[in-house]
């Protein structure tokens, strides 16, 4: 893999879905780091995340959507006003995010988690 960053943006850009979802990982909480071995995971919806940078720094919410194309998460919350009032969600980099509560009512992520103890 190079090294070069023309090289590794190009790769983001192009990337294939499951891949794209790798790159949606979000850092575990220190709580939940401590619990479960691991520093970061990828975010899905339902999950509660705290945001720590940007317009909504210390908002938390739920994950409403996950979009991989733009790699960006929509949080609960996490919205602005478009010109004729209607509420729009503020897309939000996975960089920017901390999962404070996991969903963990699909059993593939509970398999996924175990494994990786």
């Amino acid at each position: 893999m190079s090294k070069q960053p023309r090289k590794q943006r190009k790769y983001i850009y192009n990337a294939p879905l499951h891949a794209r979802h790798k790159l949606m990982s979000v850092t575990l909480s220190k709580d939940l780091r401590e619990e479960f071995g691991r520093r970061s995971l990828p975010v899905r919806t339902g999950d509660t995340v705290q945001v720590m940078r940007g317009d909504f720094k210390d908002h938390e919410g739920k994950v409403e959507k996950v979009d991989l194309k733009h790699y960006r998460v929509r949080v609960e919350g996490a919205t602005t006003q478009k010109p004729d009032g209607n509420p729009v969600f503020f897309p939000i980099h996975p960089s920017n995010l901390v999962i404070v509560e996991m969903d963990l009512k699909d059993e593939k992520r509970n398999k996924i988690m175990e494994r990786k103890r």
